[in-house]
């Protein structure tokens, strides 16, 4: 596909944004204009975000450690409100639940902050 030169600006400096900063851009964009980046099912079937609104916490495992181990501890410690042995313990767990019966917009921001840290993350 090929972008106006303004597409491909914009689209350069996004691809600059970390997972925090994409999120918060898309929650924006969808109160600026009214829509949704949720995918849409055609045909029947309800569509991800659906399924997902239904259920509205979830647990939030910490699948692996990545390369950065410090800033993933870090992550933990502070968002968990942990001290710092309690956080590498729980991370060494990998792969572990870090956070049970979480809402799914503050999994959601753990998961960004941890997933920016290196590590991988499910929400089950």
């Amino acid at each position: 596909m090929s972008l106006s030169e303004k597409s491909q600006k914009i689209f350069d400096l996004i691809k600059e944004l970390t997972v925090v900063e994409l999120n918060d851009l898309v929650k924006s964009l969808e109160e600026e204009f009214g829509v949704s980046a949720a995918p849409m099912m055609i045909g029947g079937g309800a569509p991800v975000a659906e399924e997902a609104a239904e259920k509205d916490t979830v647990n939030v495992e910490l699948t692996e450690i990545g390369q950065q181990k410090i800033a993933v501890i870090k992550v933990v410690k502070e968002s968990l409100n942990l001290w710092l042995k309690e956080a590498k313990d729980l991370v060494e767990k990998a792969p572990t639940v870090v956070k049970e019966n979480v809402k799914l917009e503050e999994a959601d921001i753990l998961k960004a902050k941890l997933e920016e840290a290196g590590a991988k993350v499910t929400l089950k």
